[in-house]
């Protein structure tokens, strides 16, 4: 983690040098007692941290860092807390009131390293639509949005689509496995069904189209609040739920 700090008084930037050589991720490449000069730099240099005192001649640490096109992340040091709420509001790391002790430089170090890790993460790959199903020798495509519901006899359970079904050799378990949580709920020890597909919910069964899809009675303390909700709710994924 490259950094730079400014500070028109020099002891200050030998107590940042002190301290910076003490962290193993942070790699202080140089120190300005001139903001200005710091300024020349950084149009020139890559730097992930800045630390920065406040109080300075010529140009306040808040207005250089206010002046900054592209900002590094900003940790401002100075002897005065009245800064403080100002200095956040420039979306800074951390703000280190003199003086400081290397456990506090230390946090502040590693706030900013866990920022520069979120910003370098790739961004979440997006969920699947769909995935293949096996049925018989083949491997069928079934997307999420196109399920009904399942309904389960023995080790074998029939998908009903819209428009067809389809029959494979999985338990209901592992079926509901290979289904996004949040899409989908277990409402009886045979029958799982599509959180958006049900048009209709009553105490013992659900209407799903023409269909009705029976609700277990040990389901229902949980069958209701989950589809009746606005907001997705924790799934229902529990095993060895007693028979319906």
């Amino acid at each position: 983690m490259k950094a730079i700090a400014i500070d028109d008084e020099p002891i200050a930037l030998d107590v940042v040098r002190a301290l910076a050589a003490k962290v193993p991720f942070l790699e202080l490449q140089a120190c300005f007692t001139d903001a200005f000069q710091a300024l020349e730099y950084l149009q020139r240099e890559a730097v992930d941290v800045l630390f920065v005192d406040i109080n300075m001649p010529d140009i306040s640490g808040l207005e250089f860092v206010s002046s900054l096109a592209e900002k590094p992340l900003i940790i401002f040091t100075t002897a005065y807390s009245e800064h403080a709420v100002t200095g956040f509001e420039l979306d800074a790391v951390d703000y280190l009131l003199k003086p400081f002790s290397l456990a506090r430089f230390l946090k502040a170090c590693n706030k900013a390293q866990a920022l520069l890790q979120l910003r370098a993460a790739p961004p979440a790959a997006p969920a699947p639509s769909y995935f293949f199903l096996k049925t018989g020798p083949e491997q069928v495509k079934v997307r999420f949005d196109e399920i009904l519901y399942l309904e389960a006899a023995g080790n074998y359970v029939t998908f009903v689509l819209t428009g067809r079904r389809l029959l494979t050799r999985l338990t209901i378990q592992e079926a509901l496995d290979l289904l996004p949580a949040e899409r989908f709920t277990r409402v009886h020890r045979s029958f799982v069904v599509a959180n958006d597909k049900v048009d209709k919910v009553e105490r013992h069964q659900l209407g799903i189209g023409k269909a009705m899809v029976p609700v277990g009675a040990s389901y229902q303390p949980l069958v209701q609040p989950r589809l009746l909700a606005p907001s997705p709710a924790a799934p229902l994924r529990e095993e060895g739920r007693p028979a319906a």
